[in-house]
């Protein structure tokens, strides 16, 4: 172990050296004291200590890229010593006392920092190195390492690897790619869509096979990447949740996250593409808003039932997981909740973000208040996002017009079109969507409008359901079904990755989309059987919507179901009719028909056996 040593005074001028090298120091604000790390204390901390033995050490959750910039991206790993490979075991936070949970002992945070190194090249074997550098990374910040690649070409892919200093010890090997230059003409650009992947309901095949088709260049991930809820029992059910109840403080987040990155299409996906995501509620809590959710208000009761977490410090606790564990930046160092942001993709498309959950969010429905919110869903004051919030979405949209940006993709949690179905149900109104702060639509309504900003496209998730639809405001607008005159853009809802559904067979489930899209003429497809993703091709003449369904989440496999297929030509602001070319796999279309050819686990390159599934995965 002599050869690890290193002495006060190396470590200490390492450290202030390079200490912010690793940006989950400063999560999730290096402007709030008791948010962020006092990293002179780590550093005074581990002084005349022994750096860890580089075979001691182990990458145990793969690596991550994400929030592409023309010069830079964000790269992540997580590098911790045998015994502590996940946060499952320990829960430690700067040099406070915490509890070890297998020991049933009180600890305190290691004192020995680990150094890693990471190289970005422009081929896998790193023979042309265009950026390096070094981190350190402690328990303070669950062994996360957060870094910024600089120094790179704008729409160009790259190689990347994290090393332990001094050794051979190196992660997994990672692909990335910058986004292109505002200026730049970009002719085509492809992503896939995620949302709600719920560890317990199944297996996350749909990253995966995106991954192992390799056809986009971007994941974007509207939310619900983790859920907060626990079930299971631990050693005897597959995907039992860990923790195993309901999480609330940070080593339970950091705990949940940890697991979630066990699954290998989800490292794969990671490993493979830069990741654009945003939490919806279940990052946090399920039905969140401004002062509370569903399980947790800030209330005596509320306080004492749940251990002594009061709404806020759920919250910060949620928050800071996230932003250890995701490859994001932190957009606004001032501001410890902000996750909305925006990238400029070219000329083509703008990417805005936004976070209709958690930032500044008028009361929703809890389960106990769902008359009284139906009461409030017209009130001229309630925001999904808070007026910060909205008024800088609004200026997006008028600078991405004015720029002359072609697409401008909206990413947010919710479904934003009107969804009635008042004939078949007593309680029609899911006031949790846009459908409960119909204001708020309104005035996003009015400002694409008034001022006539075309080609807008929001993207959704949330609902675990499919829903395509022109994007209309039918108190003030005519809207003719048949041709689509009088939209001002599209929607596209994606199903969720694993959670429930509508549930129930495929015809019971294209029954009740039969009846959703007679309910709702500007509804152009339902569909709530298949768990899956969409793909978006872009080019400055239209962007095509490709549906995928995982025939089964059970168990992990590259099946996968072509469901439906959509276009939106560049000005029309409308789905291109005939809508999915008049026929789907499944669900129902306003017009058209439903035709289904994959009655088995059959995909369109034949029949998947156990054999096959090992040619796949070996590769991966």
């Amino acid at each position: 172990m002599a050869a690890f040593l290193i002495t006060a005074v190396s470590f200490a001028s390492a450290v202030t050296a390079t200490w912010h090298t690793n940006l989950n120091y400063a999560s999730p604000s290096r402007r709030h004291i008791s948010l962020g790390i006092d990293v002179p204390t780590v550093a005074k901390r581990g002084l005349e200590t022994r750096a860890w033995d580089p075979t001691q050490l182990n990458f145990t959750h793969g690596v991550a890229s994400g929030d592409p910039y023309p010069t830079s991206v964000i790269l992540w790993t997580r590098i911790s010593p045998e015994g502590e490979n996940d946060a499952s075991n320990v829960t430690v936070e700067g040099n406070v006392p915490l509890y070890n949970h297998d020991t049933e002992t009180y600890i305190k945070a290691s004192p020995n920092p680990i150094c890693v190194e990471y190289q970005v090249g422009s081929d896998r074997n790193f023979s042309r190195v265009v950026d390096k550098g070094t981190a350190y990374t402690t328990s303070d910040i669950d062994y996360t390492v957060k870094v910024e690649a600089k120094n790179l070409q704008p729409f160009t892919q790259y190689y990347y690897q994290f090393t332990v200093c001094g050794s051979s010890n190196k992660s997994p090997l990672g692909r990335t790619k910058t986004s292109p230059d505002a200026e730049d003409d970009v002719s085509k650009l492809g992503l896939a869509v995620y949302s709600c992947s719920n560890y317990p309901n199944g297996y996350f095949n749909a990253y995966g096979n995106a991954a192992r088709k390799d056809k986009i260049d971007y994941v974007i991930h509207l939310g619900d990447y983790i859920y907060e809820t626990g079930k299971g029992t631990l050693g005897k059910d597959p995907r039992a949740t860990n923790p195993s109840d309901e999480i609330f403080t940070l080593y339970d987040y950091r705990t949940r996250i940890a697991q979630y990155r066990t699954d290998l299409d989800l490292l794969l996906s990671h490993r493979q593409y830069p990741w654009i995501p945003v939490w919806d509620d279940h990052e946090v809590s399920n039905n969140g808003y401004r002062d509370g959710s569903s399980n947790l208000n800030n209330t005596e009761d509320s306080f004492l039932k749940d251990g002594g977490v009061s709404v806020d410090q759920r919250k910060m606790n949620a928050v800071r997981a996230y932003f250890e564990w995701m490859p994001i930046r932190q957009v606004d160092m001032d501001d410890n909740l902000r996750i909305w942001r925006s990238f400029q993709l070219g000329k083509l498309l703008d990417l805005i973000m936004l976070d209709t959950r958690n930032y500044d969010r008028s009361i929703t429905t809890l389960g106990w208040n769902n008359e009284y919110v139906a009461e409030l869903k017209d009130d001229a004051g309630r925001s999904l996002m808070g007026s910060h919030q909205e008024n800088w979405f609004y200026g997006q949209l008028s600078k991405s017009a004015s720029r002359g940006a072609t697409w401008r993709l909206v990413g947010n949690q919710i479904i934003f079109s009107r969804i009635n179905n008042t004939a078949r149900s007593s309680n029609w109104l899911n006031a949790d969507q846009w459908d409960g702060y119909t204001a708020n639509r309104n005035r996003t309504l009015h400002h694409l409008y008034s001022n006539s900003i075309s080609n807008t496209v929001f993207l959704a998730g949330d609902s675990h359901a499919n829903w395509v639809s022109d994007l209309v405001w039918l108190d003030q607008m005519p809207y003719d079904q048949s041709t689509g005159a009088g939209s001002v853009g599209v929607e596209f809802a994606g199903t969720a990755v694993s959670s429930t559904g509508f549930g129930g067979t495929i015809g019971s489930a294209n029954k009740k989309s039969a009846g959703l899209v007679q309910d709702n003429r500007e509804l152009q497809w339902s569909e709530g059987y298949y768990r899956g993703y969409y793909e978006l091709h872009i080019t400055p003449s239209e962007i095509t919507a490709n549906y995928y369904g995982c025939p089964t989440v059970s168990f992990r496999n590259p099946l996968e179901i072509s469901l439906a297929n959509f276009t939106v030509k560049a000005g029309d602001n409308h789905l291109q009719r005939s809508v999915a070319n008049g026929t789907v796999e499944t669900g129902a279309l306003q017009r058209g028909s439903v035709k289904q050819t994959n009655v088995t686990l059959n995909t369109e390159t034949g029949m998947w056996n156990v054999t096959a599934f090992d040619q796949v995965f070996i590769q991966y």
